[in-house]
């Protein structure tokens, strides 16, 4: 409490900064449905997992959704993102798994992305884009994280917040809220459509349940990934964590392989990790895939309409 008191005048410096960024932006009204998707959190919130979730939804429906993404712990470059081609070095981890599932755009410059990825798609999915000022959402979706909240409430650097949530709500068309909980009550505190949504396990065909395993994770909170393995009934003989977005080195993944030999056991990460990891070295490592599911049976079907309809 003492740091964040001590942090709080130059969270007012970050505040008025993003403030005097916003009054002066020109915002880019794309031609085609955008959706900006993010979190007031600084991180962990699960802003990727339902971009990739409404790129399904969408699929279902007929669009054909593209994604829009900085490419966080890539070059910055504008580049249509080719996972054959490019590393998490070049474009990010989260920019190499979106395109797992639908055409991608990375670069700094979201407006020029958006321009370049509206033309080769009917709906473009800016990851991260909902504090963009330069661009003008139909749709704009904010994420929290339920069971952790707004932290202490205060902004950057004082506490996790990007912006306050009040101002975040206000330029929010949804939520969605996601976990097991609603620990600081956030839901009552908006008038807008609020969705529950959990991560769940999205386990593929032969996935190995038994034996050891040594985890290992560069996450925002690395504890939630260590918990759904746990929940899975995974033997987790050692957790490693790492920072967000973090570029595993030879002397890491050499140090990971001779705990895994040691303890008899097999590693295991997450898929956005797994971006990040050497082809070869990849092939050694169990990869535990998850997914944003939506608890409310019409959440699907509510939100796609919200997306596509006209305005």
């Amino acid at each position: 409490m003492l740091l964040a008191s001590l942090l709080a005048p130059l969270s007012s410096v970050f505040k008025a900064g993003t403030r005097f960024r916003r009054l002066f932006a020109s915002a880019y009204h794309s031609r085609v449905p955008l959706v900006c998707v993010g979190n007031v959190v600084a991180g962990g919130a699960g802003k990727t997992p339902t971009a990739l979730a409404l790129a399904r939804i969408l699929k279902s429906r007929g669009q054909k959704p593209v994604f829009v993404t900085r490419g966080y712990g890539g070059k910055g470059f504008l580049t249509c993102v080719d996972p054959s081609r490019h590393k998490a070095g070049d474009v990010g981890d989260e920019a190499l798994l979106l395109s797992s599932v639908a055409p991608t755009w990375a670069g700094r410059d979201r407006v020029r992305a958006v321009r370049d990825a509206e033309v080769n798609g009917s709906v473009v999915i800016v990851d991260d884009g909902f504090q963009n000022p330069n661009l003008a959402p139909k749709t704009a979706i904010l994420v929290v994280d339920g069971d952790s909240g707004l932290g202490n409430g205060r902004i950057i650097p004082a506490g996790p917040l990007r912006e306050t949530f009040e101002e975040a709500v206000s330029r929010a068309h949804a939520m969605v809220l996601i976990g097991e909980s609603d620990r600081q009550n956030l839901a009552a505190r908006v008038r807008i459509p609020v969705f529950r949504a959990r991560i769940e396990p999205n386990l593929p065909l032969g996935f190995p349940r038994f034996g050891e395993f040594v985890a290992f994770a560069g996450l925002a909170r690395p504890e939630k990934f260590f918990a759904t393995a746990q929940s899975l009934g995974l033997n987790i003989v050692s957790a490693r964590e790492y920072p967000d977005h973090y570029l595993y080195t030879a002397a890491d993944i050499d140090a990971l392989r001779l705990e895994a030999e040691e303890r008899g056991a097999r590693l295991l990460t997450t898929e956005k990790d797994a971006m990040r990891l050497p082809l070869i070295f990849r092939a050694e490592v169990v990869i535990l895939p998850v997914r944003l599911v939506f608890n409310e049976p019409g959440a699907e079907k509510a939100l796609a309409d919200m997306i596509l309809r006209k305005r």
